[in-house]
This record gives structure tokens, sequence and C-alpha cells, in this order.
């Protein structure tokens, strides 16, 4: 950016780095949403409130499905970055 740019941009610095830090809290929220480790661990804690009596068996499987579909996203995720799922 020139010069010019710049100064006639300025008034506008801290809302542009508040995008810039929302954007980052997102990706973070959003890599923790579907990291498969967090997603096992929320399976366990599910299948425990289960066992429990906690939640009813419909309860578990529309839960399951729901922390089914997030890791197969996650593992999609993790194929399209070049990354590996644990």
């Amino acid at each position: 950016m020139g010069l010019v740019t710049e100064v006639l941009l300025l008034p506008f610095a801290p809302v542009r780095g508040s995008a810039w830090a929302i954007r980052q809290v997102l990706q973070e929220a959003e890599r923790i949403y579907y990291d498969p480790a967090t997603v096992r661990a929320e399976l366990s804690r599910l299948e425990e409130r289960l066992e429990s009596g906690e939640i009813t068996e419909d309860e578990f499987d529309r839960a399951e499905d729901e922390l089914l579909d997030r890791l197969e996203a996650a593992e999609r995720m993790s194929t399209r970055t070049g990354g590996t799922a644990r």
C-alpha cells in the first residue's frame, strides 16, 4: 500500500485490528471444536452419561451422530490441509 492509502486508512486501524483479533479467536475456537482428540473425549463423556442413566438412548444417539459428524468433518479438513488426524 502506498503512503497516502495508509494515511487515509489510519482512522480505521482500530477496527482492522479488532477484526483481525476476532478472526484469530474464531479460528482457534474452530480448531478446538474440530480437534479429533476433543471429539473423542466428548464421545467418551457421552457414553459415561448414558451408562450412568443421565441421558436416554435417544439423546445418546442424537448427540453421538453430531459428534461423529464433527469427527468426520475434522478428518476431511485434515486431509485437505495435509495434516494428520489424531
